[in-house]
């Protein structure tokens, strides 16, 4: 059986695009849910702030519902949709999966 896989997406949009990018972005999880490829938890989404640079940027942390659901995203036209408009919006972005280790 396959476990839900964290990811904690890290997206640094160019200069004078955050709002846009951030509309984007609210649509990204809901497009995953309906297509079932994340778990029923909501996503987590901040606003960050670099304490050197004063750059913001967006931080997004889902759980796709197993290992195979990234690669049936990629497949998908309602995700590639939401996906390929982000790119042009943004610097870079850092894709990390995450294990929760410890509860303190």
């Amino acid at each position: 059986m396959s476990h839900p896989v964290t990811m904690l997406v890290s997206y640094y949009p160019k200069e004078g695009q955050e709002q846009a990018f951030f509309e984007i972005m609210q649509r990204h999880w809901p497009t995953l849910d309906e297509l079932g490829l994340v778990t029923s938890d909501k996503p987590r989404i901040f606003r960050a702030t670099d304490k050197d640079s004063g750059r913001q940027y967006f931080i997004e942390i889902f759980s796709w519902k197993d290992e195979g659901a990234s690669d049936l995203a990629h497949q998908s036209p309602e995700v590639m949709a939401v996906w390929e408009p982000m790119g042009p919006l943004l610097e870079r972005m850092q894709l990390s999966r995450v294990e929760e280790i410890a509860e303190v």
